[in-house]
């Protein structure tokens, strides 16, 4: 079976002397590892879009479970030697929400296009690095299966009040009437708008909003412990994009 795919390289590894494993975000079939002979060799062709961080189109042969990458051609490289520390950490995190999460072919198109929309935002430097990640992993929690209900109070019905209550646990929200428990988010009007309009949106407009700094701060604390209790799994690079940010 040979086919032709644009992809993200979220992974890449050495094998011997010029050869790589590359892990690729498809748009069609979800994460698949590739073989990429002669990859490492800095005169191949196959080197830039085989790097990590790089999009670009694949031509593929599968035979039985394994997948070689015949030709490449890069449509673009977002980060490179000399980029932004916090920005290159907070990138290989997206890459590794992708790793964890797997999406299926059915989920891979928006989820490749959630994590290529905030690369492009955070290579421009035109939003608030902290509202590009609460986007990306809120967006794709719910991509993944892990969608929140902020819709109203899960037991009143209430539609908000000045305070909600977010539980990270189970993804409900409860007003302050009907919340007698510890351990929740407190969140105000704003976040709480702002959680909504990244979940409910249209792909398109997910991105179409701004809140202030630190209603962002708050909001990307809020979304970092959301997906690392609902996936269960301690990210390194999100342990370490914290540790410099």
């Amino acid at each position: 079976m040979r086919f032709t795919t644009d992809a993200l390289v979220i992974r890449e590894k050495r094998i011997g002397e010029s050869d790589k494993l590359v892990t690729l975000l498809t748009r069609e079939y979800g994460v698949i590892s590739a073989f990429a002979p002669g990859a490492k060799s800095i005169k191949s062709k196959k080197a830039a879009a085989t790097g990590l961080l790089s999009y670009s189109n694949f031509a593929i042969t599968k035979k039985n479970d394994t997948y070689r990458i015949n030709e490449t051609s890069i449509i673009r490289i977002f980060f490179g030697a000399g980029s932004d520390v916090l920005k290159l950490s907070l990138a290989q995190y997206f890459c590794e929400l992708a790793l964890v999460l797997e999406p299926d072919s059915e989920s891979s198109e928006e989820f490749l296009r959630i994590i290529l929309n905030s690369l492009h935002f955070l290579v421009e430097d035109v939003k608030n690095i902290e509202l590009i990640k609460a986007i990306t992993e809120l967006r794709i929690a719910a991509v993944s299966g892990y969608m929140p209900d902020l819709v109203a109070c899960a037991d009143c019905g209430a539609f908000e009040s000045d305070i909600m209550n977010f539980k990270i646990g189970d993804g409900s929200i409860l007003c302050d009437k009907c919340y007698s428990e510890v351990g929740a988010f407190r969140i105000d009007k704003t976040i709480l708008s702002a959680m909504r309009h990244i979940v409910y949106s249209k792909f398109s407009s997910i991105y179409n909003f701004e809140i202030p700094e630190n209603h962002a701060k708050i909001l990307s604390d809020l979304t970092g412990r959301y997906i690392k209790v609902q996936t269960d799994h301690n990210f390194k690079t999100l342990d370490f994009y914290n540790s410099i940010k």
